[in-house]
């Protein structure tokens, strides 16, 4: 029961990583606050919780909206009195060399990506410096410290997200509040086996390129960053601040022969 009786918020939940975290979380003794912008999703999510015997409750909210992000914060605050930890989980992808995309592609994924950390963190660091003390975790991914093509929109937000918890946690450490971020590689999930198989002619030869650039050879799998952000929500990491967890199967310090 590493999250004992702790009050969790995790953004983006209704499936993928965010499920496998909220799952996790609640297995660990966690309340959790589910939050995604597909409501059913959430609730499913929910379900799968107290199945376990865990407890939890969905709330729907869109991250990048300033009304909904702070009326979740408050309606957790409302339900549970405190929020202990806060998972900035949710993201979305982009695809494209930075002079084929448009405006509003770039426009949305900095949306979603940027906004959608920022927003969450805004409400809820008031309630934890009040409390004295909380652990917040963003998404970031490995192409924050490495360069991949046709990945321009998605490698900003992403290095933006990793520079915003250094920053962060700058400001907040004497609140005992600690913030930190972790960097996947590949991870297969939903989304990712969704957008292989709409986006390549061999989706099969697509996860065969993706596994040999990590030296495990491996794609990830959800649960391996729901162990990771379960040891960031956890006092096990009580001195980990500011800090990157890679989680990505060897590809930003290893390199295949």
């Amino acid at each position: 029961m590493r999250l004992k009786d702790k009050v969790t918020l995790i953004t983006g939940a209704g499936s993928g990583i965010g499920r496998s975290s909220a799952l996790l979380f609640a297995k660990e003794g966690a309340i959790v606050a589910v939050n995604d912008l597909d409501a059913a999703k959430a609730e499913e999510t929910v379900g799968l919780i107290r199945e376990e015997g865990g407890q939890a409750f969905a709330v729907r909210a869109d991250v990048t909206d300033p009304a909904e992000a702070e009326e979740m914060v408050g309606l957790v605050k409302e339900n549970k009195g405190r929020i202990d930890v806060l998972f900035n989980n949710a993201g979305i992808s982009g695809v494209g060399r930075l002079h084929e995309i448009e405006p509003d592609a770039w426009e949305r994924v900095m949306n979603v990506n940027i906004r959608g950390v920022y927003l969450p963190s805004k409400y809820v660091l008031p309630i934890m410096m009040e409390q004295r003390g909380g652990s917040i975790i963003h998404m970031s991914s490995c192409i924050a410290e490495i360069g991949l093509a046709q990945r321009a929109s998605y490698a900003a937000t992403k290095g933006a997200v990793l520079a915003l918890a250094k920053s962060m946690q700058v400001d907040y450490a004497p609140y005992n509040i600690r913030v930190n971020a972790i960097l996947p590689g590949t991870i297969l999930t939903p989304f990712v086996e969704n957008y292989l198989k709409t986006s390549y002619d061999d989706p099969e030869a697509a996860i065969a390129s993706l596994k040999r650039r990590q030296l495990s050879g491996e794609l990830g799998r959800p649960e391996d960053v729901a162990k990771a952000a379960l040891f960031l929500a956890s006092d096990e990491s009580a001195f980990m601040m500011g800090s990157p967890l890679y989680i990505d199967g060897g590809v930003v310090f290893g390199k295949n022969a």
